[in-house]
């Protein structure tokens, strides 16, 4: 794929994915109105931000990498043509999945909203499936060796704190 080609399929994907699952819905479940903070806490807003703020560059830098250093983009019809171990990939496999769970739990945080703590959770579990029955396998196969040390060396959800550097 062009990197042209890729950057233009990224963005779409951005749009069409990531921004439902962590603007969309969000906003289709909760109208963004603000609730009662949990525990009846205001702190507890910042929190909520902290985790939007943290999660947009992430997942940003993350697709990025997908289009300009993989060639390719997130969506399974259009892989990558390099496997993209650098930027936060260095730390955990799935920063795009973590960042969008990061935005949708920040919203439901900030907004004290504990429709948005579910739909995050699910969202989680249905990332965490996805991954287990088809991205791993197939990242496997497409990358082989170059994947498993990838695998063996980066964790899956948790960062390690310190980047893995390959060799």
């Amino acid at each position: 794929m062009r990197r042209a080609a890729a950057v233009i399929g990224t963005a779409i994907f951005f749009r069409v994915r990531a921004l439902r699952a962590g603007q969309g819905i969000p906003w289709w479940i909760s109208r963004w109105e603000f609730l009662p903070p949990f525990f009846d806490l205001q702190a507890t807003r910042v929190v909520g931000i902290l985790l939007i703020v943290a999660g947009l560059p992430g997942l940003v830098d993350s697709f990025a990498r997908f289009a300009l250093q993989g060639l390719g983009t997130p969506a399974p019809i259009a892989p990558t043509q390099n496997l993209v171990v650098t930027g936060l990939y260095r730390y955990v496999r799935n920063p795009i999945y973590i960042a969008v769970v990061a935005v949708i739990l920040g919203q439901a945080i900030l907004f004290g909203d504990w429709r948005l703590m579910t739909y995050g959770g699910l969202m989680w579990l249905a990332f965490h499936a996805f991954v287990l029955t088809y991205e791993e396998p197939v990242l496997a196969q497409q990358f082989g060796v170059q994947y498993e040390d990838f695998r063996a060396n980066v964790p899956r959800w948790i960062p390690r704190l310190s980047p893995w550097r390959t060799a």
